[in-house]
């Protein structure tokens, strides 16, 4: 299911690093997140998906380089990502 735009201003109100910001490394990555644990849903009842599959898979990697590209920048705000995402690395 796709994100309200209620749960998409709440998240990036939360990882915003000043007003108006949509493009920091820091939003990107909860939107992402938010839309990758919103398709596990959709997963279990259409396991046959594979179309939405490779969406999904581009959708991680994407997350990957931003984390990494996060990590190399500002390893402490990395650091407070995870945890706030409750992401394993």
């Amino acid at each position: 299911m796709s994100m309200t735009t209620d749960s998409k201003q709440t998240l990036i109100g939360r990882f915003a690093q000043h007003q108006g910001d949509t493009g920091s490394p820091q939003v990107q990555v909860a939107l992402l997140t938010e839309r990758i644990n919103g398709l596990a849903g959709h997963f279990k009842a259409h396991a046959k998906d594979h179309h939405s599959r490779q969406g999904l898979l581009k959708m991680v990697s994407r997350r990957r380089r931003l984390l990494e590209y996060l990590k190399r920048r500002d390893e402490a705000s990395y650091q407070q990502m995870l945890e706030a995402l409750k992401l394993r690395k």
